[in-house]
Parts: C-alpha cells; sequence; structure tokens
C-alpha cells in the first residue's frame, strides 16, 4: 500500500494484528523508494491513538512528556523504528516460510523484556487479566507493540501470516478468510492496481495481434 498524504493519523489498518499495523507503517516497503508514515515521535503518538492503543488523555500526556524531554522522545522514537523494521523482517520471513533472523529476534526480545517490566495483573469481576501500569512512559507504545508481537508469534494464527503479492507493498496482514486464498492487503488498493496492470498487459496483446 502506497503512503498518502494524511500521515500517521490516517494509515489504514489491514494487518489484523496491532504489531502488523505497526510493521506497516512504511508505504511502499518494498519498493527502491518507500514512503515512511513516521517521522518523529509526534507521529509515533499520532499513530497509536490511530491503533486504539492510547485515548486522547494518555496521548497528551506523551506528548507533552516529549516536549519536556526531546532528546529522550526522539531516542524512543529511533528505538520504536529499529523495532518495527525488526518485526517487519521476522513477519516477512514467517510469511515465505524462512527462519527469522536471531539478530531481529534479540532486538525484540530486548524490547520485551523492558515492557513486561511494566504488566500486571488485575482482578475485575472474580476473573483477572493483563494490564499495563499507568506510568506516563515514553516508551509505552512500544510495550504493547512489543507484547502484541510475542503474542503472534506464540500463537495458532502464526501460519495466517501473509504479505501483500503486490511486487512493491510488501504489507503484511492476518489471513483470516476460510482457505487461506487472501493475496493483497486491500482489494481496494493494490488489488485494484494489479487488475488494471492486467487489463493494460491483455489490452496491449491485442493491440499486437490485431497488427
Amino acid at each position: 500500500m502506497a503512503a498518502n498524504d494524511c500521515g500517521a493519523a490516517s494509515v489504514e489498518m489491514l494487518g489484523g494484528m496491532l504489531c502488523l499495523d505497526f510493521a506497516n507503517t512504511v508505504g511502499d516497503h518494498l519498493s527502491d523508494r518507500p514512503s515512511d508514515y513516521l517521522a518523529n515521535y509526534q507521529d509515533l503518538v499520532a499513530w497509536s491513538q490511530r491503533a486504539g492503543i492510547l485515548g486522547s488523555r494518555a496521548a497528551q500526556q506523551l506528548l507533552d512528556e516529549a516536549a519536556r524531554h526531546p532528546a529522550a522522545a526522539t531516542a524512543v522514537f529511533h528505538r520504536a523504528v529499529a523495532l518495527r523494521e525488526a518485526i517487519y523482517r521476522i513477519f516477512a520471513s514467517v510469511a515465505a516460510d524462512g527462519s527469522p533472523k536471531t539478530a531481529d529476534l534479540d532486538l525484540l526480545n530486548e524490547a520485551l523484556a523492558s515492557a513486561l517490566q511494566h504488566t500486571r495483573v488485575v482482578s475485575t469481576r472474580r476473573r483477572f487479566r493483563w494490564d499495563w501500569s499507568d506510568e506516563i512512559a515514553l516508551d509505552r507504545i512500544i510495550w504493547l507493540v512489543a507484547r502484541s508481537t510475542a503474542d503472534l508469534l506464540t500463537s495458532g494464527n502464526l501460519d495466517r501470516v501473509s504479505q501483500c503479492s503486490d511486487a512493491v507493498c510488501g504489507w503484511l496482514f492476518l489471513d483470516t478468510s476460510k482457505n487461506h486464498s487472501r493475496r493483497w492487503c486491500s482489494m481496494g488498493g493494490c488489488g485494484n492496481r494489479a487488475k488494471a496492470r492486467r487489463h493494460h498487459e491483455r489490452t496491449r496483446k491485442i493491440k499486437t495481434i490485431s497488427r
């Protein structure tokens, strides 16, 4: 899927899992000139609101914290981008029936170890669930993405991770179709691009034959 002018706050959520949507914050990932939706920490927060993992109050708290500590926010942003690329490579390898690189898994595990320090178990109506601490931490978004990645990697849905068949898109998604037949991140985007290319090729061949 190609990037548009709307930026991080409007990027399409087609992955089916938080970690895959995060990996998809680059348009035309396989092209020579990919387009990144994330340019700074503020974009990271905007994407998190779009993904539904931060409310407006929490987002503003993080933005205020980033304004007070810009160097720290920039460092967190670069860590987030490095993790994103590792996640992308891991799941692209999984989708191709390959084996992820040790360095990428190490980076993920480092982020996961840090994230798990901020988890807790809470009680809700005689049941228990995982939750996160309430602290205002600049790397909070990384916690959630790392946990989502680990959850998918250790779930029964791992064999449903697929990659868009478009030559330059490269977006990842969870194929929930009954026969695992989904080929495109979006029929309205890459699917239509493929149909248009096929139509153009058929038209060109017909014109060549009729000469």
